[in-house]
């Protein structure tokens, strides 16, 4: 998968205070073009919806329990971050949001837990790779220097996205959860694992 352009111009006047518009960039992944970015507040509504798309196993597989409706405080929660120890990606297709990848951590905290939803008409496109990528180089900038996920041993589809990012995972499992930890300082692995998704996106297009 390859980034295609860095969007130039000046800030928009939706952009919220602090709204890191170096991070958006247009992207080329598994066949699909579209626009990675920082998440706004006013990104709310289209969150409602990806949530109402995504299937009852993808629900389950996100929020680990059946999780009909976001409520106002969570809709709060993921669409108002600080871009700096709280930062969420988007991806959008046309306009569209399909894809949200997160991070929180304490104040100044090295690690930050992560989480990852895509719509399920975009799932197994490279776009949970594509935005582990980005989040990561943007975690970077901000002083973090680990992740840890947590998500359910079924959850095979995330697994591979941790695993085959190239960076050094160590995990456990307990009661079927599965707690993943890596640094995200760039190694050889994960520079191979870029280049040969890149290729394969130019391939693709």
């Amino acid at each position: 998968m390859s980034a295609l352009s860095a969007p130039e111009g000046a800030p928009d006047s939706s952009d919220p205070p602090g709204y890191p518009r170096e991070l958006e960039r247009d992207v080329e992944s598994g066949g699909l073009r579209y626009h990675v970015r920082p998440i706004r507040p006013a990104d709310a509504p289209q969150l409602v919806e990806l949530h109402a798309r995504l299937s009852p196993r993808s629900v389950y597989l996100r929020f680990f329990s059946p999780h009909p409706n976001l409520s106002d405080a969570e809709l709060t929660r993921f669409t108002e971050v600080d871009y700096e120890d709280r930062l969420a990606l988007v991806a959008t297709v046309r306009g569209r949001l399909v894809a949200v990848a997160r991070y929180d951590r304490p104040p100044g905290a090295p690690e930050a837990e992560v989480a990852f939803v895509v719509d399920d008409a975009y799932q197994h496109h490279g776009v949970g790779s594509e935005l582990l990528d980005e989040l990561a180089d943007a975690a970077r900038a901000r002083g973090v220097t680990a992740f840890r996920a947590e998500t359910l041993a079924e959850n095979r589809g995330m697994l591979d996205v941790f695993h085959h990012a190239g960076f050094p995972v160590t995990s456990g499992i307990e009661s079927g959860t599965v707690t993943l930890r890596f640094p995200i300082a760039p190694t050889p692995a994960s520079a191979a694992a870029r280049a040969a998704r890149r290729r394969r996106a130019e391939t693709a297009g």
